[in-house]
Parts: C-alpha cells; structure tokens; sequence
C-alpha cells in the first residue's frame, strides 16, 4: 500500500541502493520523495517497503525474476523490448503508482501494458506471502515513524516496567503491539457511524390492516436474541462481555436487514462503556436511523470480580447485572409489546423480570474502592461511605502511561465518566506485580527433591490418591495484559495414613502462581512440579480457565474454555490412577465448591 506521509527525505533504500534525486515534474505539489528510475517518483515509505520486499526476493532463489517489468518500457506495450532481469529494479512499486508516474511524464500506458504489470505485482505479492500484519509492521519498520495508535505501545512498556517486568524476555517482547493492537480494535465504534450500515438497508414489506391485528411490515414485532458483545468498562478500562436482545416494531411498512441490529448495537459496545448507558445509546440510535414504532434493548453484562475475591467461597462467578431501555410502544408499565418482547426472551430462558433485580448491583468492582486524588494518590471508601485517612500509592508515572494510551485512542482523560479509570486499571495491573519471594506459603515448604525423580515405590492403590478440587484462581495473560481465570484440580499420592495437606495450603500456592502475568501452560507445570516435589510419588494438575482475551482482539470467542492439564510420576505411568482422579473432577462438577 502506497504510504501518504510526506515527512521523509529522500534517501538509499534498505538493500543500499541509492537512486539520483531530480526536480518533480511540474503541476503537482511537491513532496519528499526517492527517485526511481526515469524520473518515477515514488512515496518514501512506500519504496522503502519495496525496496525491502525486492531485497527479500534476491535472497530467496525461489522468488528471483518476480520483480515486475522495468516502468522505462511499460509504456511500448506487450511487444516492448524488455531489458535483462539483472537490470530491472528490484523493488517495483505497484502498477498504479508506475502508471501515474508514466502519465507525468507525458505518455499513456496501453490496457495491455497495465495487464501485464498487474500480473508481475499479483505474482510479486503472491510469491512474497507476507499477511497484512507483518506488511504493517514492515512500513512501520522502513519508515521510521509510528503508524496511528503506536504511541501506545511505549505506554505498554512503562506499565511492564512498573509491574517490574523486562519487556525483551520471550513472552513479553511482543507484549506492547498486541496489547496496543487489542485496545485499537476494541474502540473500533468511536470510528463508526450508525447510519453508514442502515442505509440502504430498509427493505419494503407489506403488513396487514391495523383492524386486523399486527404483522409484517405494521407492527409486527421482531426480536434478535443472543447477540454476543464485548466492551471496555469505563471505569477500570477491562473488558466484559454483553448478551444483548433487541427487539423493534416496524412501521411505514419497512423492515431492516436483521444483521444491521447486532452492527448497531456492536458499534456502542466497541467504545468505554457501563451497561446502562450502552443499551441506551442503542436503543436511541435504532430509533434514530430505522424510525420504527418502538424498539426494546434487554442486555446481560458479565464482569470480572477483583482477584482476592476468587479465593472466598461461591464468589468464582462474574458480577453480573442486566439492563433494558424502551423506546415508543414498548415505553409504559403496561405495554403489551413489553410484554411480548419478555415473553420472546423466556423462550429462551431469559427472564428479565428476575434479571432487573440486579441492576442495582455495584458494576465495576474497583470503583467503590478508591477515589483518585492527585498525584496518584487515593483514598479508600469504606463500607458505610466514610473515607478512611490511610492512603493507597499508584505509582504516577504508571497512570501518566495509561492516560497518554487513552489519548492516543482519541479518549479524553478528563471526560467525567473516565475520571479516576487511569488509577483504577493501574490499581489491577499491580495485583499481578513481579515479585521474589521465598516459595514458603502457609507452610507448605518445597524441598529440593527433583521434580522428575521417580521413585521405585510402588503405589498402585489408587485409595492413596488424595486430591483438592475446584480451586479458585484470578491471573494475568503475559501475551495481552488481560485476566484469565477458572479452577485448578490437585491430584497427588498421599502417605496412605489418611493426612493430607490441608487445602489452604494449595490455595495459597495456586494463589502464588496465579497472581503475577502469566500462561495458562506454564501455570499448569508449576503448579505440578511445586506439588510433586512434596509428594514424590506422583502429581497430576488440571486447569480450567476462560481468557478474557479469548473475547477481546477481533477474536469474540466468547462461550470458548481452556483446560490443560500436566502429569508427572506414577500418574504418567498408572493410567487407572489418572482415569480415577478425572472422574472425580466430573463427578464433583455440578456440586457446591
């Protein structure tokens, strides 16, 4: 792709050839430029990339001679004389740029001749077999300068740095472009408008005389369920994710394209946002645009608790609230299309009457905890509204990089609904803090025995098996700065004298592995061989998890789980033993943890 900016100077390309500068033809604005060969003159980046792309061709044996025509002769047609491949330049710009600069120079290109140059680049492209990716990632390269939104990404690398992170280890150097990447697309709404995907969109359906009833095009409601979303919350800048249904009456005999109502409403859910506000500016924009009779917007929110909570008991479940917003029929206590749109939702046992109930709930579990004060200081609320006078530090240079991230998204800090969400995202971030300490919890004391030490202890009696099950666990995805979380199923050979290792104990050690930026993977082996040092016999270690980023980034996979699972000892040895303990993490499913 031809790069637009026009602050670069002229200058050698990658592979050290350097191309005589002329004057620009005249008529024209004049930027800066490399000179190709016959006075083409070609956009910096763009070159550039070329130029490296050509220079990626002469390395690789394979792709030599899928340079495109020389542009001296393109202009002769198909008949032209062609120099030899040695001279042809290496880092042929697309056609359309060859074809611009021919016409400049005072002559046309025949149809001909513009086929076969669009040949040689489809064939250039083909060969080369870049992804759109690694194409922007090579003009940032060559270019120079920051594409729109990589000021993120020296943001990212602070944040790493306060979390006490090296940012050019393995699993974080590419940390800051995907967590960049990630924000970019999931604010992709505040680039969108409504009514560039409902127009042309309203199709003519004829209904039935109003005396008769409700159907079709006057008044015969229809109803989208189970549309799954994703939005940032406002107030601690994570993501949640959103089953949204909505429902509209058509007038004026006029229907709308059913996939146009998850658009719209993915368009309001693709900025920050609290579950309110959100079904409001749906169901406004819906009026707005298609000018039905009446529309309903129903939604369920699901958001993340704080780590600490997973630890307790029965809280492992995601704060949920649901949220509705009405517009013309469907406004009043006793509107009978209300009532139909509710009775549509209980079908699929949805039951809003119930769901209102939580609409009350605190949303965002990090707001009611800290009110930002200046200087990255805050104050903690206490449970009766009464501010205590110990204050919490955030790091300021932390929440200065969270801030210049919302900027280069186009947020404004400052806007009310932000305020105090730079501290609160930070206040998340430093949960998951680096830290060295010993690997001594509550007692539980890992000796030094190698975790791949195989007794020749026989241990067939599978009632020696002991395990602790549905254990609780918030961490922090390395590869994207989001949470992922779940369960952790223990399973170890015990002395067969009855004691076990109390179950605190393993919650604290998941809590130790779990707490800090990690992979589910390497999770899973940790976890393994911290217990497997202690038992010596055998370890088995199933997690469970749902990442969040599984729901973010373009992916949407949002009912998508992740189980790993790690075996070491007479469990990777004794399948009856592995068969054993599986079965009693399906058989203690469904029951209360």
């Amino acid at each position: 792709r031809p790069c637009t900016r026009t602050n670069r100077r002229p200058g050698p390309t990658p592979s050290g050839r350097t191309f005589p500068t002329t004057t620009p033809p005249t008529g024209g604005p004049v930027v800066n430029c490399v000179a190709g060969p016959s006075h083409l003159y070609i956009p910096g980046d763009a070159a550039r990339l070329w130029a490296k792309r050509g220079e990626e061709r002469g390395k690789n044996p394979r792709l030599r001679g899928a340079a495109a025509p020389d542009p001296h002769t393109a202009h002769l047609g198909p008949r032209g004389a062609h120099p030899p491949p040695s001279t042809l330049h290496e880092s042929a710009p697309p056609p359309l740029i060859i074809a611009a600069a021919t016409r400049r120079a005072g002559r046309t290109p025949s149809a001909a001749a513009m086929g076969a140059l669009e040949e040689a680049h489809l064939a250039a492209v083909a060969a080369c077999g870049c992804d759109e990716e690694e194409e922007e990632d090579l003009l940032v390269e060559v270019g120079g300068g920051e594409a729109p939104g990589d000021a993120m990404e020296p943001a990212v690398r602070a944040l790493l740095a306060g979390l006490g992170e090296d940012d050019r280890r393995e699993g974080l150097r590419r940390t800051p472009k995907r967590v960049a990447k990630a924000f970019r697309d999931g604010t992709r709404g505040y680039r969108q408008k409504v009514k560039d995907i409902v127009q042309g969109a309203l199709f003519p359906e004829v209904g039935v005389d109003k005396r008769t009833g409700s159907a079709g095009g006057t008044g015969g409601q229809v109803v989208v369920r189970d549309i799954d979303l994703y939005s940032y919350c406002e107030s601690c800048l994570l993501p949640f994710s959103i089953q949204c249904h909505v429902g509209y009456v058509p007038s004026g005999g006029r229907v709308v394209g059913l996939s146009k109502l998850s658009r719209v409403a993915d368009v309001f859910a693709k900025r920050f946002q609290n579950p309110q506000r959100l079904a409001n500016e749906v169901c406004g924009a819906l009026h707005a645009s298609i000018q039905p009779a009446g529309v309903a917007v129903a939604m369920q929110c699901w958001h993340i608790p704080l780590p600490e909570n997973f630890k307790c008991k029965n809280s492992g479940a995601l704060i949920r609230t649901s949220h509705s917003s009405r517009s013309g029929v469907f406004e009043g206590e006793n509107s009978s299309f209300w009532n139909d749109f509710v009775a549509l939702l209980k079908l699929r046992g949805i039951d809003m009457e119930m769901d209102s109930r939580s609409a009350s709930l605190t949303w965002c579990p990090l707001r009611p905890h800290e009110v930002p004060l200046c200087n990255g200081h805050a104050k903690r609320i206490t449970t009766n509204g009464a501010s205590s006078a110990k204050s919490a530090s955030i790091p300021s240079n932390m929440v200065s990089a969270v801030s210049s991230m919302l900027l280069s998204l186009g947020e404004d800090p400052l806007r009310k609904e932000l305020l105090g969400s730079p501290q609160r995202y930070v206040q998340w971030l430093m949960r998951f803090r680096a830290c060295n300490l010993d690997v001594k919890l509550n007692g539980f004391t890992f000796n030094s025995a190698s975790v791949y030490e195989r007794p020749g202890e026989d241990a067939t009696d599978h009632r020696a098996i002991s395990s602790e099950l549905h254990l609780p666990f918030c961490a922090q995805c390395e590869h994207h700065l989001l949470p992922f979380y779940g369960v952790v199923h223990i399973g170890y050979f015990g002395s067969g004298d009855g004691e076990g290792i109390n179950r605190s104990h393993f919650q604290a050690l998941v809590h130790f592995y779990g707490c800090k930026l990690q992979v589910q993977e390497r999770m899973t082996r940790q976890i393994a061989e911290a217990v497997y040092s202690v038992s010596h016999r055998g370890a088995i270690v199933v997690v469970e998890a749902n990442h969040i980023c599984m729901i973010s980034r373009g992916i949407e996979k949002i009912r998508s789980s992740t189980a790993t699972i790690a075996v070491l000892g007479q469990f990777s040895t004794d399948s009856s033993a592995k068969a054993s303990f599986l079965q009693s993490i399906l058989d203690t499913a469904n029951q209360e943890v």
